[in-house]
């Protein structure tokens, strides 16, 4: 297999299998697709690739400077915990109001989905410690190299995993929706569940240092 094409389908193929755990952002994606349009929803998705794709990139040519940003990346995490819990709070209120389509009342405003997934990436630093231990596993197996190209290739590969990923959220979350009568309820109920274990997951990870963030401090010292 030629170098680049090999490049491209290990950052596709570890971008694709990440983006499919339960988490903020596809669960969000899936959540937007079923509320409002499967195209807010992929543009959601192509904001947070966006912003993925630039993190990877940082963290390919700006290591050492990532490493000492541990601070900024620990407010980052706060501040996605308390996304996550209000989006939380906002489908568990939208499935407790009368009516079929009620909507999560974080959603519920006119940002465009595209600026929406720039700013929810943007804010999650957990894909940078991620993307640290990747790219340096396949620095080690001599899979990527320090050439310009081969970074390319590389981010591009992951830029189309993350949508991949994300499209099998939503198109999933469609296809459920169509077996399920009054499904609008029951899906803000279990997407409310999914971000609380999602806000306890991460409470705990915090609180016992097993976080991202925490383990690129260690990395640091």
């Amino acid at each position: 297999m030629p170098t680049l094409l090999r490049v491209f389908c290990w950052g596709m193929l570890i971008s694709f299998l990440g983006c499919l755990p339960l988490g903020t952002l596809n669960v969000t994606a899936m959540q937007i697709g079923l509320q409002e349009s499967i195209k807010e929803a992929l543009l959601f998705s192509l904001g947070c690739l966006l912003v993925e794709m630039f993190y990877v990139r940082l963290s390919l040519i700006g290591i050492e400077w990532i490493q000492k940003q541990v601070k900024l990346m620990r407010i980052m995490e706060w501040l996605t915990l308390a996304i996550i819990i209000a989006l939380a709070a906002g489908s568990f209120i939208a499935a407790s109001k009368e009516g079929h389509h009620q909507k999560n009342e974080i959603l519920n405003n006119s940002l465009h989905r595209f600026l929406l997934g720039m700013l929810m990436s943007s804010i999650s630093p957990a894909q940078i410690p991620f993307w640290f231990g990747w790219s340096s596993v396949l620095f080690q197996k001599g899979v990527l190299q320090p050439v310009k190209r081969q970074y390319n290739f590389y981010i591009v590969g992951i830029g189309l995993g993350t949508l991949l990923g994300n499209a099998v959220f939503i198109f999933g979350g469609q296809l459920i929706a169509k077996n399920i009568s009054d499904s609008q309820a029951y899906i803000n109920w279990f997407i409310g569940g999914i971000f609380t274990i999602t806000a306890i997951v991460q409470t705990v990870k915090m609180i016992l240092h097993k976080d991202g963030v925490s383990k690129l401090e260690g990395k640091n010292r």
